[in-house]
């Protein structure tokens, strides 16, 4: 008689950390201002862990994971877990282990941080490991006992997740100095018994299984590493005094290495089956399954924020019950990516509403399809129904299909994202109608978000001020701001951005297709949220969205000011994305809503148009096989939104804290005519990449992390400029900071821009013997 399979369990792999109003935020800020002692911020984030695992239990789900909450990213606390501390920050974290380790995160006055770049193909940021030949580890398991100990305590059954450990040597960097060439993953058979150390702790204190997260697998991988992973887990799995492994994979389909861990000795494996990963489905299937093991399924999405689609998931879910010794449900990847709780939204349509799914309906509706798979569809009928309802509501609503929209997009020519001149001809011109010194100074965008501001903001919403005594608190913002530039010596300005909440929220607000949230807070990195909007829609552009403020300061001054607007593709890549028509058809009604920004522009005199891009290297596939079809509609949308504009118009783009190299090519196809780049963190990693690549147009590798407090000396970002010019021609190099100043506060940017433009004139005198 064939033994009845066991009823399938709920789980998830990590859930947002922040808490209802952002709790974590603002007790980590109060404690580096002092305000918050280190005794209240653990008390906080310990009240956050129970909050979180409470919810999850009260949804349905059968299994909460311990070890995923964070201070500020998980990857930072796996460098903690192994010991890999870099020396300049040995003596901060041995004298004081949380101040420490918000050194590493943050960097100090003196002292660096740690680089800082996207998880994969998603907007979360991560610290960048530094390893070296020299590179001693040493198992920490502490945070992880703890956080297992305080799960088991309230009577839940927990699963601790890691960064597994060819994800996290894949993921890591040499240290600076080491010499060229050098590879982390040399260091795998020195990092393994540190991670069976880690592993037997955890079985000590209570754990029966431990996730191991793997998700650089799902990138191309060569046999070297794919060899690597297969002997790591065959050394971990053969270990005795350890919990059952549960080996996950996330953002795309496993590939090649999935019969790598399909033949490990682990008891279980967590695979996608959303999106592109669908394929891990016949992949699964053609290795032969998972027969007498684990696995658990990834069916909803854990990415985006449509409800998922029960009938397709369980469909799924019935073919994955021939393949494995048992199947459990989950979210595709950890919740983190998306907001706590779309019930918070009370503005929005309540009909758009029922569309939504944040982590707290995500994890609902797990426990839905894991009650459907053990019990069978009658079980859960009626969620089936209301299911079927939401999904219909949506497909049917006029909001999604705008005949307008589609005919312009369809009448799209070559013509319409071309340039009328080649860039040699153009920067002719453009020199000649700005009058720019060599190594022009300038910043990227935003200035500090003030506390004035945000007390404007919230007198608006409250009423205390009406919109016209707003609006002229926005104009002094700018004056200021525009004051500032001048007297520091900035060869072209920005307005600020004072009236600005989110580079993508603000302008979302002033499209059609597009629905705010209120609460729908995500991480970005460390304490920084952000409220990505929901692209529901066909878009168009009612009316001009930056155009007044930005001839209001160039009124200020007669100095070019640049008008700033977030490209087509950074668009959706901040946003949540529709999921019921092609990326590329989304893009291109972006991309024509903002050529008609630009043209007002020009029309209405900016000389200088920022488009910035920051998403593109971000949002690119993770498989190779990807990336041409992605690159061709990515850079056709940004060539769409500036195409058409006169010559001696200067279009700048920005991109920021992601790996450039592969994609320089594509950066040379948006024709912009000036590139901002991230370059300080990574010492100007990109400009020699810009040289090595060949790329002849003008560039800015930031001279100062603007993601540390830190205030760069003149001599500091002197010797990066110089640095910059070892790759990059005098004659085509800009001087700006690496990204946008927002997050910054007044005292730290004046120092700073002024240091900036010190050490502008000095290289600029050394070149030239122009001292002004």
């Amino acid at each position: 008689m064939t033994a009845k399979p066991a009823a399938a369990r709920a789980t998830v792999y990590g859930y947002p950390r922040q808490g209802r109003n952002r709790e974590l935020k603002k007790a980590v800020e109060g404690y580096w201002k002092g305000r918050v002692t280190a005794a209240a911020l653990r008390e906080t984030a310990a009240g956050l862990r129970r909050s979180q695992w409470q919810q999850l239990v009260d949804a349905g789900i059968d299994e909460v994971p311990t070890g995923a909450f964070s201070y500020y990213d998980h990857v930072l606390d796996t460098s903690v877990m192994v010991g890999a501390v870099p020396a300049r920050h040995r003596a901060a974290v041995e004298a004081d282990a949380l101040d420490g380790y918000f050194a590493m995160a943050r960097g100090t006055q003196d002292v660096a941080p740690l680089e800082m770049t996207k998880w994969f193909d998603t907007n979360y940021h991560y610290l960048v490991p530094e390893l070296g030949p020299d590179t001693v580890f040493t198992a920490d398991s502490t945070r992880q006992v703890a956080e297992l100990q305080e799960a088991l305590a309230l009577g839940h059954t927990p699963r601790p997740v890691l960064v597994g450990p060819l994800t996290y040597l894949l993921l890591a960097k040499p240290a600076p100095g080491v010499t060229a060439g050098f590879e982390p993953l040399t260091l795998l058979d020195r990092l393994l018994p540190v991670y069976a150390d880690v592993l037997a702790d955890l079985r000590a204190a209570g754990a029966e299984w431990v996730q191991l997260d793997e998700p650089a697998l799902v990138q191309d991988r060569t046999p070297a590493e794919l060899n690597a992973a297969a002997r790591a887990y065959r050394e971990l799995g053969a270990a005795t005094d350890r919990p059952k492994l549960l080996v996950a994979s996330y953002f795309d389909r496993l590939g090649e290495a999935l019969k790598v861990l399909a033949d490990a000795p682990v008891e279980g494996l967590a695979l996608d089956f959303t999106g592109s990963a669908a394929a891990n489905l016949d992949d699964l299937a053609a290795v032969g399954g998972l027969p007498g093991r684990r696995l658990v399924a990834g069916v909803v999405d854990g990415r985006n924020i449509w409800i998922d689609d029960h009938q397709k998931s369980l469909a799924t879910l019935g073919t994955l019950l021939g393949l494995a010794g048992r199947v459990d449900v989950a979210a595709s990847c950890s919740l983190l990516h998306v907001p706590l709780d779309a019930t918070a939204e009370r503005d929005i349509d309540p009909q758009i509403r029922r569309w939504l799914s944040f982590a707290r309906q995500k994890a609902t509706e797990i426990a839905t399809l894991a009650r459907g798979l053990s019990r069978g569809t009658p079980a859960i009928a009626a969620e089936l129904a209301a299911n079927r309802a939401d999904l219909a509501s949506r497909a049917g609503s006029a909001l999604t299909r705008d005949p307008a929209v589609r005919a312009r997009t369809a009448a799209i020519t070559d013509a319409d994202g071309r340039r009328s001149q080649p860039y040699a001809e153009r920067s002719a011109a453009q020199r000649a109608h700005l009058g720019l010194p060599v190594l022009p100074t300038t910043t990227i965008g935003s200035f500090p978000q003030t506390d004035e501001l945000r007390v404007a903001r919230a007198d608006l919403r409250a009423g205390r001020i009406d919109a016209a005594g707003y609006e002229e608190r926005i104009r002094d913002e700018i004056r200021e701001v525009v004051s500032f530039q001048e007297k520091t010596g900035l060869d072209v300005l920005v307005h600020g951005e004072p009236e600005r909440n989110d580079m993508v929220q603000y302008f979302a607000e002033q499209l059609t297709g597009y629905v705010a949230t209120q609460h729908g807070w995500v991480q970005s990195y460390g304490t920084r949220y952000v409220r990505p909007p929901v692209l529901a829609g066909d878009i168009s552009r009612p009316g001009p969205m930056t155009v007044r403020w930005t001839t209001y300061a160039q009124a200020q001054t007669s100095r070019p000011v640049k008008g700033m607007l977030t490209g087509p593709v950074t668009m959706l890549a901040w946003s949540f994305v529709r999921d019921d028509q092609p990326l590329g058809d989304t893009a291109r009604q972006v991309a024509l809503a903002l050529r008609d920004e630009v043209h007002d522009l020009e029309a209405a005199g900016t000389a200088v148009i920022q488009v910035d891009e920051p998403a593109l290297r971000e949002t690119l596939p993770l498989r190779a096989a990807g990336h041409a079809a992605y690159l061709a509609w990515a850079t056709e949308s940004f060539r769409l939104t500036t195409g058409g504009v006169r010559p001696d118009t200067q279009i700048h783009t920005h991109m920021c804290y992601a790996e450039f190299g592969d994609i320089v090519r594509a950066i040379d196809d948006l024709d912009a005519d000036v590139i901002s780049l991230e370059a300080a963190r990574s010492h100007m990693q990109v400009a020699g990449e810009l040289a090595e690549n060949g790329y002849p147009r003008e560039a800015g590798p930031g001279v100062w992390d603007i993601h540390s407090p830190r205030v760069p000396s003149t001599d500091e970002a002197a010797a990066l400029l110089r640095k910059g010019l070892d790759a990059i021609p005098a004659e085509r190099l800009w001087v700006n900071p690496d990204c946008g100043l927002k997050t910054r506060g007044w005292p730290e940017t004046r120092a700073s821009m002024e240091n900036l433009v010190a050490a502008a004139r000095e290289v600029r005198a050394e070149l030239t013997g122009d001292k002004g």
